[in-house]
């Protein structure tokens, strides 16, 4: 019976037809139609001497529906014959999607063959669980990386941002999470990346072992808006799909900026008024439904609870600006940031995470007694030693006169030490806080 359906729900369902009327930009307006049509609705345009084009519609002017196209206008014509059909755009993902690269729309672009079609239609704009209906964050996550798994401590459905600019190490770090962390499933999501990068990425930094288990979700700069964007409600689909067959999924995204640029570039061309850097009012509707999707699962009707996605999801800041408009709304929505910067990375130490900065909202409750101690202490050494850096460094302190930042300079270097961590290393939990406190001891 189930393959029945299964077969009933991939009929094409009614389709629409209608004609290009203009063409401006990116935006080709549409007529005839429209009383069956609403935002969201996919379409196919026949070009001249191309192959049909997917587009989308994103609004509606008067007489009109407004379609963005998914590849280049070139070869549309006026009065050229649109298809449109109704229905939102949906993906049929399995487990076995485990280790495959897929696009936008799902499809593989590994060259490994076609990917196997589930049962199930995950629609890709879906809304986040109600809020009533979600578990709470769970246990602690090993991340693996010593800095992140002591100073912000991250609980499984939780959400954190990677706040950096351009080149401070943002794919690194996610790939190591990649790797090391304690999850089941891994999504990552590549938004906008540049090409050349994303095999690099694959093949280097994820490596064989960790794309085993995980979905690569690519969609490079120089593709359309639309089908960024789409690779965003892609990557959460697919985490979804994961999170419903109660496994614990690490979903990645890199980067929400882009997800936003894309967003922006949209609205602007369907219309909407720019706000702050040229920024449209649907981008800051957009980036919550998006981000709300991650977090711990929902309680289905039989009383189980499906499991979490827990979210880690970089911004990249304009101009090294942590306060520009899409970090700092990114930045309240999200559990968590973690800041990294590009001083620490120019003096040769990485992850540069900047770890003063950089806050886990489910700490201290995640912690026993003596772990909130140390990372209380191991914070006091290296705020004393913030504060003082620039008199120390020209040697303008005068050993003695303050026996905190006497204690914070021995300390230092072991700190240094202990918050640098090759790509290839990984640190549990209990072994981050152990190797810790045997710094702070030693100096006691």
């Amino acid at each position: 019976m189930q393959s029945l359906v299964a077969a009933v729900e991939r009929l094409d369902p009614l389709t629409v037809s209608g004609r290009v009327a203009a063409v401006n930009g990116l935006l080709i307006e549409a007529r005839g139609g429209l009383s069956r049509l609403a935002v969201g609705a996919r379409a196919e345009i026949d070009r001249v001497g191309e192959g049909p084009l997917a587009a989308e519609v994103v609004g509606f002017r008067e007489t009109r529906a407004l379609l963005m196209p998914f590849g280049p206008v070139e070869g549309v014509a006026p009065g050229a014959p649109i298809r449109i059909e109704p229905q939102a755009a949906t993906v049929r993902p399995t487990t076995a999607w485990l280790g495959r690269i897929v696009d936008a729309f799902g499809e593989p672009i590994d060259g490994l063959g076609p990917l196997p079609q589930g049962m199930a239609a995950y629609p890709l704009r879906a809304s986040p669980p109600p809020a009533h209906a979600r578990d709470r964050v769970g246990e602690r996550l090993d991340l693996g990386v010593r800095s992140m798994n002591v100073f912000t401590t991250c609980c499984r459905g939780q959400r954190l941002g990677v706040f950096a600019g351009s080149g401070v190490g943002k794919s690194v770090l996610l790939s190591m999470l990649a790797k090391n962390s304690d999850c089941q499933a891994v999504v990552v999501g590549l938004i906008g990346e540049r090409g050349r990068e994303v095999r690099e990425f694959i093949e280097e930094s994820l490596g064989e072992e960790g794309l085993r288990r995980a979905i690569v979700v690519v969609a490079t700069s120089d593709e359309p808006a639309l089908k960024r964007r789409q690779a965003a409600y892609m990557t959460l689909a697919l985490a979804e799909f994961l999170r419903d067959q109660d496994l614990d999924v690490l979903c990645m995204m890199d980067s929400v900026t882009r997800f936003a640029m894309a967003q922006r570039e949209i609205g602007l061309a369907a219309g909407e008024p720019p706000t702050t850097k040229g920024y449209t009012p649907t981008v800051f509707t957009e980036l919550p439904k998006l981000l709300e999707r991650a977090g711990p699962g929902p309680t289905r009707p039989d009383g189980t609870t499906a499991g979490p996605i827990t979210g880690i999801f970089t911004v990249l800041v304009d101009g090294d600006d942590h306060n520009e408009p899409i970090a700092d709304a990114v930045r309240g929505i999200l559990d968590g940031h973690i800041v990294m910067e590009r001083s620490i990375a120019e003096r040769g130490r990485f992850p540069a995470i900047n770890v003063l900065k950089s806050i886990s909202r489910t700490m201290p409750g995640c912690h026993a007694p003596f772990e909130r101690q140390i990372v209380k202490d191991a914070r006091r050494a290296l705020s004393a030693y913030a504060n003082m850096e620039e008199l120390i460094r020209i040697g303008a302190y005068r050993a003695g006169a303050d026996p905190e930042v006497d204690r914070a300079i021995q300390l230092y270097p072991a700190l240094e030490a202990f918050l640098s961590q090759d790509k290839d290393e990984a640190t549990g939990l209990d072994a981050s806080f152990a190797a810790l406190s045997q710094i702070l001891n030693e100096a006691a």
